[in-house]
């Protein structure tokens, strides 16, 4: 049953109404979910037969939380609650000959959509090494959901490889046709242009959910969009939930004007803001109601705290970004003093490259934390299979290395061949490596040898340059794809590691750092458990809350990121991110950036985010102890190599300030190879550090 007591005003308004259109504009923290259960137990309980009422979401979770929440209000109610995906399944299920298909089809997973790019790719000619399958289904993809005519495809794929992807996407429709399926798209797209056709059909629908509740409705994209507006046209009594202030997946194909328009969409529309917020305090709230206001393209309203006042959000600068961690880890173990968990704390970032040096001083501090929405970085495959073919330049014979990436990126080496080539070496007591003699394996033999002469003449983080382009790996990972540009982030970020190891050590050693990363790359030292830090980007964190929120890498480039300068509308949805970033935290919040920092192999100087100016400055508490720290910036920015590139030759006598003296034996480019006591060995080193002195 209901408890009317436990709505607000709002709330309650909200829950009550009756027929007609209705956008609740509910605030962060404002109890949204709530407010739609209850609305569709009112419904119920006020004689509106359950299977009348549609309720869409757009993840599993959301749909099955508000599952649950509804059978405890009404036990036992057949209201149907689901994603907009599962919804237009049903749709489709239902009117499978009226669409020209069996009522058997099958749905194609992302894997099966591409594998068919490639073969209609390959059959029409065209070199899947030159021209992205990926590429090609995200464009198959925008033109479903955005339900382009072929007169607006034509006008707007005017490059040429825009016009393959049409070309492809007319022969991929008829061969799913013709195959009896459908893919993820299909599920919004033959809905709609079911009911756009058939007039019969859309008034069933009408009839049957007379009452519909959307979930997030700033996230609807074109498609989704346009399903609502037909079933809710015949009886207009679409309840839509959502903030604009909080749509952050333009991306996606998201578009946040569909609510700032419903109430053009629906004439007469009530607009029931919801602005009380149980989540976080006064202070959190003041600083984000501070930054949104600024952006111009949204609907007014001020977050009201019903938590007191709270703390001051706090700001700290970093020399560097390890420093920045650093001080989190510091203020953690203080948090932990006064009673904080570890589960209640969370440290948010802008890009999953940022996660690399978190985690790597997390582990260093013994800190237990979890990545939500991605691997350990060493863990993730690209990192792995980058981590393999160093290995191999190192030692050919490491056949564990060879096995892995033989095939990587997809060479044409099948299972069947590696386990024959594993064969050979066991019969000729060789390794794999050693048993290749020709074919396809041949030329990845050939292309590690060549890698292992580049190796000789090149620093770490040229040799990564070198493997990423000469093996194909960076070529195959494309940009249009979220996915693959992910990836590429993550493999450039390594670049991080090695041009960090370089600074520090001045060592351009292979055995070296390949022996340094694998003492914090040891993934048994990760170890799951429930009360652990949490590190996640500012796009996994939608819908959730932490007591503590750590909000890192705050400076102009990095958060409001690059790109966003350069897009329309850009900036303004960076400032909607950093709003739910800053709505997240419930008691306290911190804002951290560095001065210089470490990213994608580059060494930057970045300004403190202009988010940070547009909070009051009466809200912030600035640890000026670090900011004002002159003598520790010194420190930082001191450059770690000598003024002058030194010209050494072999012979040369020269000191080092950890390996002591040694003697020149090879000179090539940027590299010195020089022979210490017998307890260093040979040595290459960047010939211009500071640690390395001519005598």
């Amino acid at each position: 049953m209901i408890n009317y007591d436990e709505l607000n005003e709002r709330q309650k308004e909200a829950v009550m109404h009756e027929d007609g259109p209705c956008l609740v504009i509910a605030g962060a923290g404002s109890g949204k979910t709530k407010v739609l259960t209850t609305r569709i137990a009112n419904l119920i309980l006020n004689g509106i037969p359950d299977y009348q009422i549609l309720a869409i979401t757009f993840t599993n979770k959301a749909a099955k939380e508000m599952k649950e929440r509804l059978e405890l209000l009404v036990p036992g109610n057949n209201a149907l609650v689901g994603t907009f995906h599962s919804f237009g399944l049903r749709v489709i299920r239902e009117n499978a000959i009226k669409l020209g298909m069996d009522r058997n089809f099958t749905i194609l997973d992302s894997d099966d959509v591409l594998s068919l790019i490639k073969k209609i790719l390959k059959d029409k000619g065209y070199n899947i090494k030159e021209i992205s399958p990926s590429y090609i289904r995200n464009r198959i993809s925008f033109i479903k959901n955005e339900m382009l005519s072929e007169i607006e495809i034509e006008k707007f794929f005017n490059t040429d490889v825009e016009k393959i992807a049409y070309e492809v996407y007319k022969e991929y429709q008829l061969r799913i046709k013709k195959n009896n399926s459908v893919d993820f798209d299909d599920l919004l797209v033959l809905p709609v242009k079911l009911f756009q056709s058939n007039s019969e059909v859309l008034e069933h629908y009408q009839n049957r959910f007379k009452y519909i509740l959307i979930d997030e409705y700033q996230d609807t994209n074109e498609v989704q969009y346009k399903l609502v507006k037909l079933l809710s046209k015949k009886y207009q009594n679409i309840f839509a939930v959502g903030d604009p202030d909080q749509s952050i997946y333009m991306f996606r194909g998201a578009n946040y004007k569909n609510i700032l328009n419903f109430e053009k969409d629906f004439f007469n529309a009530r607009v029931i803001p919801l602005t009380d917020n149980y989540r976080s305090t006064k202070m959190i709230l003041d600083a984000a109601n501070s930054v949104i206001k600024n952006n111009k393209d949204r609907k007014d309203k001020d977050l009201i705290s019903h938590n007191g006042v709270g703390f001051k959000i706090k700001y700290m600068r970093a020399y560097d970004e390890r420093h920045e961690i650093k001080l989190v880890i510091d203020e953690i173990y203080r948090l932990l003093d006064e009673g904080f968990k570890k589960k209640d704390i969370a440290v948010f970032y802008r890009t999953n490259a940022q996660a690399r040096a978190a985690e790597e001083q997390f582990l260093k501090a013994n800190m237990p934390y979890k990545v939500v929405g991605s691997f350990y970085f060493y863990n993730r495959k690209e990192i792995k299979d980058l981590i393999c073919y160093m290995r191999l330049i190192l030692n050919p014979h490491d056949d564990i290395s060879l096995r892995r990436v033989i095939n990587v990126p997809k060479r044409g080496i099948g299972l069947t061949s590696i386990n024959k080539l594993e064969e050979i070496s066991r019969i000729n007591n060789c390794s794999m490596f050693e048993a290749i003699t020709s074919g396809k394996e041949l030329a990845f033999k050939n292309l590690i040898e060549e890698l292992i002469m580049d190796s000789d003449s090149l620093s770490l983080t040229e040799l990564v340059d070198d493997i990423l382009d000469k093996s194909g790996i960076k070529a195959s990972l494309d940009n249009e794809s979220l996915e693959d540009e992910l990836r590429l982030d993550n493999l450039m970020e390594f670049r991080s590691i090695t041009a960090s190891f370089e600074e520090q050590t001045g060592l351009v050693n292979l055995q070296d750092f390949l022996e340094e990363i694998s003492l914090v790359a040891d993934i048994s030292e990760h170890k799951e458990d429930d009360d652990v830090v949490t590190l996640m980007t500012l796009h996994s964190a939608k819908g959730l809350e932490f007591d503590v929120v750590f909000l890192i890498g705050m400076e102009d480039g990095i958060f409001p990121h690059q790109n966003s300068f350069i897009e329309e509308g850009g900036l303004e949805e960076e400032r909607r991110l950093c709003y739910v970033g800053i709505t997240r935290a419930k008691k306290k919040l911190y804002l951290l950036n560095a001065k210089k920092r470490m990213l994608y192999g580059h060494e930057n100087f970045n300004l403190p985010s202009r988010f940070i100016d547009e909070i009051d400055n009466n809200l912030l508490e600035v640890d000026s102890k670090i900011i004002n720290n002159n003598k520790n910036d010194k420190i930082v920015i001191e450059d770690m190599y000598n003024d002058s590139d030194t010209d050494y030759n072999i012979g040369d006598n020269v000191m080092h300030t950890i390996y002591g003296k040694g003697v020149v034996v090879g000179v090539d480019k940027s590299i010195v190879t020089i022979a210490f006591s017998k307890n260093f060995g040979i040595r290459k080193l960047m010939k211009n550090h500071k640690s390395l002195k001519k005598i």
